[in-house]
């Protein structure tokens, strides 16, 4: 990157939480702890719906993808995150800013359509329950969630090519804990009502598209729902649903408040908050989400530690 002097720009300062110098030590004791917890519970979540035959379905498919999805989502920003609270340099190579961008909006746009391939799911599971296994055979399967891996492609390369195009006005420092566009796009020169505009469209596309399918979806399932003569069978059916609509949930409600404008009014610390809830905080809270309220997975869990308690004995 250049400055519009021609300066060439090898290095950009994260700012992070910089301005909370007494915290230091117990926001690397959190988000580290965070940390590990999202990678142990995702991968243990992938483990079991792996080795239980009983949990082979379409559902637990698309949970092994989800989890995959957010290890290598948070692993994107977390390490970054922690070395920069230890290190007074809080710096970020030019190249590494381009690379943390550009996997940042490739993961987060998989995640928005890979939910929706999720209530699809949910979807045919309850409203055309004969015809299941039939609708969501293996072949769908697998092509919902490779689409839902591909979208992040063109995502992330258009953004991130875009944005960097621009030249650099400075100054060097980015303030939040990882390049962002809405901070990055700050320090670059030259007419940016373009990119601004397309930064929106490409939310709607990215952000409200899938929200509406996985609402339509939840109208119908809901509706399904409501037509169920006892309250125990309606309170078990929506209890297949209930977690995924939690992870949407949270998810949805913090990325779309944070991402309709480039340049909205939030404060920064404000969008370091927001960006905290979707990037650390939720991922860790998916595999618990999943495990404590999925009677299967606790089932599986439980068999798994079983057998290896069993295993020791022997």
């Amino acid at each position: 990157m250049t400055w519009a002097n021609q300066t060439v720009v090898t290095e950009l300062i994260l700012l992070g939480f910089s301005n909370l110098p007494q915290l230091r030590c117990l926001l690397f004791a959190v988000f580290l702890a965070a940390y590990v917890i999202t990678l142990m519970g995702n991968i243990l979540i992938m483990l079991i719906t792996t080795a239980d035959p009983a949990l082979h379905s379409p559902m637990y498919f698309f949970l092994r993808n989800l989890s995959c999805l957010e290890i290598c989502f948070t692993s994107v920003i977390i390490p970054k995150l922690l070395a920069n609270l230890l290190s007074a340099s809080q710096t970020i190579s030019f190249h590494g800013c381009i690379l943390q961008m550009y996997f940042f909006f490739f993961f987060g746009s998989t995640e928005c359509f890979l939910l929706a391939a999720m209530a699809y799911d949910r979807y045919v599971a309850i409203c055309n329950p004969l015809r299941y296994s039939v609708i969501m055979n293996r072949r769908i399967c697998i092509q919902l969630a490779v689409t839902s891996w591909v979208s992040g492609i063109p995502v992330g390369t258009v953004q991130t090519a875009w944005l960097f195009s621009f030249p650099f006005c400075g100054p060097t420092e980015i303030n939040h804990f990882f390049c962002d566009s809405p901070p990055v796009l700050k320090l670059m020169c030259g007419d940016t009502y373009l990119f601004e505009m397309y930064a929106v469209t490409g939310t709607i596309v990215i952000v409200l598209f899938p929200f509406i399918l996985i609402l339509v979806s939840y109208i119908c399932i809901i509706s399904a729902i409501l037509r169920i003569p006892s309250a125990e069978g309606r309170l078990k059916t929506f209890s297949t649903c209930s977690s995924h609509l939690m992870v949407v949930t949270l998810f949805y409600s913090t990325a779309g408040l944070t991402y309709f404008r480039p340049k909205s009014s939030y404060s920064p610390d404000t969008k370091k908050l927001l960006s905290l809830s979707y990037t650390v905080f939720t991922p860790m809270l998916n595999p618990i989400i999943y495990s404590l309220r999925n009677k299967e997975v606790k089932g599986a869990l439980r068999k798994m530690l079983g057998w290896q308690i069993y295993s020791r004995q022997l």
